[in-house]
């Protein structure tokens, strides 16, 4: 198991999501943009338990018993397969809480739905 660094160490929030290994290896080639598999890098257990969070929150939505569902994850299950939205439901959770880890902030859910409210 490793010890996860300090995330002050991280620039942004997508680097830190992929020192877990929740980010698609890249496969570019001659300005054709190709995505693969997950990298799998960096801490398993963290990687695992994020990825099991968000199977289990996914399957709660998709029984109907998932209330407030963002619109983001209700057009991402519409789009890929329950697998696919899970690992990028947990690459969105590491970003956020990584962002909570630098700023000190509390999680308040209704700050994006206001702050896209406000940007229409």
């Amino acid at each position: 198991m490793m010890k996860t660094p300090g995330p002050e160490l991280f620039k942004s929030g997508r680097h830190f999501s992929a020192w877990i290994g929740l980010t698609p290896k890249d496969h570019s080639t001659a300005g054709r943009n190709r995505l693969g598999i997950i990298t799998r890098a960096g801490d398993e257990v963290l990687r695992s338990t994020l990825v099991l969070g968000a199977t289990s929150l996914l399957r709660r939505v998709r029984e109907g018993r998932g209330r407030n569902t963002s619109p983001w994850l209700l057009e991402l299950l519409k789009r890929k397969s329950p697998k696919l939205a899970a690992v990028a439901l947990a690459n969105k959770i590491a970003r956020t809480a990584w962002k909570m880890m630098v700023t000190g902030e509390a999680y308040r859910k209704n700050t994006v739905s206001a702050a896209l409210a406000c940007a229409a």
